[in-house]
């Protein structure tokens, strides 16, 4: 009879009317308290919606009822965290970094403190732990181009290296001796200081003009030209076989020299004074100074 649900036979469940290739769709409705638990969490996102921080806007989203706000929240979490934190903070702040380094627990807070700093601002350049890259000095060693005590890293990380954001940035600039120097005069100075570095230097043909070119910032004796470098003016050792321009595996190739002598790259380093607060500076520095033993 029309209007009436077909019964199918074998489970005696009512029929939608629906039929594909003489298989016949029983009308099973869902579990009441299923429908009664999907209405309700319809409400519930409904309500969630009013309630709390939700749909998008052109500068903003809709702030809520409630009026939450997860970054407040993580503010109030961070305040709680640095009251927490004060005493030692405070006390890093009114010291200067050689008191800090003689208090043994001021000096224990203050590693912890530099390394979380240290991961989250100078790892990006001098990789982890300090090991460096091309281009990036190794902190992990006892090799400073500014010098290695507590006060030369830390005026080095107040001011940075050619940083145009400080006045008192470090500065040096090497000079390209491929505008002064003939091209084979520039591969003998290379040789040279390859061979220097590797403690091998003699009476080369290159001798010579790395005394009169380079020696003055580089620092040499003369008689017996050893490079211990210059931390006043940031010139490198040479004769120690630390390369900061070096290629895979450490390599620096006479080329590779002749190339920095002809036409020398010159790092830059920002300035964190501003960036960080003083007491975190002083922390990093402390972290730094100890992954190379300082000086």
């Amino acid at each position: 009879m029309a209007g009436i649900p077909e019964k199918d036979a074998i489970s005696g469940q009512s029929t939608t009317g629906h039929e594909w290739d003489g298989i016949k769709e029983l009308n099973t409705p869902l579990p009441r308290w299923w429908v009664y638990v999907f209405y309700i969490c319809i409400l519930w996102a409904i309500a969630y919606w009013v309630a709390m921080p939700a749909f998008p806007l052109g500068n903003g989203f809709t702030p809520g009822m409630l009026g939450y706000n997860s970054r407040l929240g993580l503010e109030k979490d961070v305040e709680v965290a640095k009251a927490s934190h004060a005493t030692q903070l405070q006390a890093i702040a009114a010291k200067s970094v050689d008191e800090i380094a003689a208090d043994s627990s001021l000096r224990q807070y203050a590693m912890a403190g530099g390394a979380l700093l240290f991961k989250e601002n100078c790892a990006p350049c001098h990789q982890s732990g300090g090991a460096g890259a091309v281009g990036f000095p190794t902190l992990a060693d006892d090799e400073w181009l500014w010098g290695g005590s507590l006060a030369d890293i830390q005026t080095t990380v107040l001011h940075g290296i050619r940083s145009e954001k400080s006045a008192d940035t470090r500065v040096s600039e090497m000079p390209a001796f491929g505008d002064m120097l003939k091209p084979e005069e520039v591969t003998q100075v290379a040789e040279y200081v390859k061979a220097m570095s590797q403690g091998k230097a003699s009476d080369m043909p290159g001798k010579q003009l790395y005394l009169d070119n380079c020696a003055a910032c580089h620092s040499s004796d003369g008689a017996n030209p050893v490079s211990d470098g210059n931390p006043m003016m940031g010139a490198p050792a040479l004769g120690n076989n630390v390369w900061l321009y070096a290629g895979p595996g450490g390599e620096m190739t006479v080329d590779m020299i002749a190339a920095q002598v002809s036409k020398p790259k010159h790092g830059v380093m920002p300035a964190w004074a501003g960036r960080l607060k003083d007491e975190d500076i002083k922390m990093v520095t402390i972290f730094v100074h100890s992954l190379g033993g300082g000086q």
